[in-house]
């Protein structure tokens, strides 16, 4: 079967089942990808409920990707103040490819823009070349690298930036 871009719906509401189901994909994943170990299911389940504990809808947004009522993709934007939180990117195998990662990017640009943020950052690690290709072609540039263990395994996290043009 072939997927195209337009077959896939992308909301920006959680509904009952999203979060359980987002930590799910991503241990699920990043064990079969990267043998990340349960210290990632909990982080992700940690900054899960963080977010919807201090959800304002003003400032915060999600960006919920589905095809045939499944969710395929998911990407977070976190009110850090004057900056954004990239968080919990992911994109399920099967879909990738198809420039769904590229569509919800741009409208998390475009949320970027229309709160007034005049930054915008994320987290991830050496090991998602991918990833860090789409966020650089993005205007996101590498400002930190530190070694972890955080994730049940040693690597590298990194830090990207993304400053957005002044508001007038």
């Amino acid at each position: 079967m072939t997927i195209a871009l337009n077959d896939i719906t992308i909301r920006t509401t959680l509904q009952p089942g999203d979060i359980g189901y987002v930590v799910y994909l991503h241990g699920l994943l990043y064990k079969q990808e990267y043998d990340y170990q349960t210290q990632f299911e909990v982080y992700v389940a940690e900054g899960l409920c963080e977010f919807y504990h201090n959800y304002n809808e003003q400032r915060d947004r999600v960006w919920i990707a589905e095809h045939q009522n499944r969710i395929v993709g998911f990407l977070l934007l976190m009110n850090r103040g004057e900056a954004a939180q990239l968080r919990y990117f992911i994109i399920a195998p099967e879909y990738r490819g198809i420039s769904l990662g590229k569509k919800m990017m741009e409208c998390y640009y475009s949320f970027l823009l229309e709160c007034g943020y005049s930054s915008s950052y994320l987290w991830t690690t050496n090991e998602l070349p991918a990833a860090a290709s789409l966020y650089r072609r993005l205007g996101f540039t590498l400002v930190e690298e530190k070694p972890s263990t955080a994730f049940g395994k040693p690597l590298i996290e990194q830090k990207y930036l993304l400053r957005l043009p002044l508001q007038l």
